[in-house]
């Protein structure tokens, strides 16, 4: 099976994160995988995680729509219960790897542990499950990330948006650079993606045991669709603004070693649109 270039680079980012623990597999049933990892202080509140967990389900061949069906019907709601709040669910617009990336917040990594052992656990998850596989497994592998929102990051208002298209961008640094690149952000490109009809959805560190924590910053950012996407960049590109701003950034020394972009689909059910 061919995959996107993108989609490629997004993989093996995940990879590179859990390096070592390997993809998840169906039979481990979305198994708890926070493993009681230490987490930076994080501020939260019942509306505002303090942590969010950034996970990718590969569906098995003509899968696909049987995982979205489970999630829809069952799963969302047997997260609410223990705990796991839903924060959104997408699809790769080129998704040749039958993908599911989706999004869950809590209060902290200890709760995170606490709520996927319960969930686990309950007997209408294993029915649920059980049920659902009767005909084949629906998911081959599973990758998952911690993350913390940065300090500039907009607050995720969930709810319907209108029809738009997300895109998720990932920035590698260069070595100590990263600090760097967070103040170009909260000083200049936000302000100038919004100029350009760029919406600001979220920014995140990697939580501090990830691997790559000291170099990478993730976020999504929304168009009104993926034609509009290319202007809105184009647009960006030249803007005088961003142009100064880019230029004093990088008096020391490039910022960005290299990046990726996946633009998505938001699902039917994803509470953010």
């Amino acid at each position: 099976m061919k995959r996107n270039s993108n989609f490629i680079y997004l993989s093996a980012f995940l990879i590179m994160l859990i390096m070592g623990c390997g993809p998840k597999k169906e039979a481990e049933k979305e198994v708890n995988t926070s493993e009681e990892h230490p987490t930076a202080e994080v501020q939260s509140t019942p509306d505002e995680p303090g942590i969010y967990e950034l996970r990718i389900y590969y569906a098995a061949e003509g899968k696909l729509d049987d995982l979205l069906a489970r999630f829809r019907n069952h799963t969302m709601a047997l997260f609410e219960k223990h705990g796991l709040k839903n924060i959104g669910y997408w699809v790769p617009e080129e998704n040749t790897d039958n993908a599911l990336i989706y999004m869950l917040g809590f209060p902290d990594r200890q709760a995170a542990d606490a709520s996927w052992k319960a969930f686990i656990a309950d007997p209408d998850w294993n029915a649920a499950y059980e049920a659902s596989i009767v005909n084949g497994k629906l998911v081959d592998s599973i990758q998952n990330v911690f993350l913390q929102p940065t300090d500039y990051s907009p607050k995720l208002t969930l709810g319907d948006h209108g029809p738009r298209v997300f895109e998720l961008r990932t920035y590698y640094t260069n070595e100590g650079k990263l600090g760097n690149l967070h103040n170009r952000f909260s000083d200049h490109t936000m302000e100038i993606f919004e100029s350009h009809n760029m919406s600001n959805i979220a920014y995140f560190n990697l939580d501090r045991d990830q691997d790559g924590n000291e170099n990478t910053l993730l976020y999504f950012i929304t168009h009104a669709d993926h034609a509009t996407a290319d202007a809105n960049w184009k647009a960006f590109i030249e803007d005088p603004k961003w142009k100064v701003a880019y230029e004093a950034s990088i008096v020391d020394g490039n910022l960005v070693n290299r990046l990726t972009s996946l633009y998505m689909q938001p699902t039917d059910f994803s509470p953010l649109k």
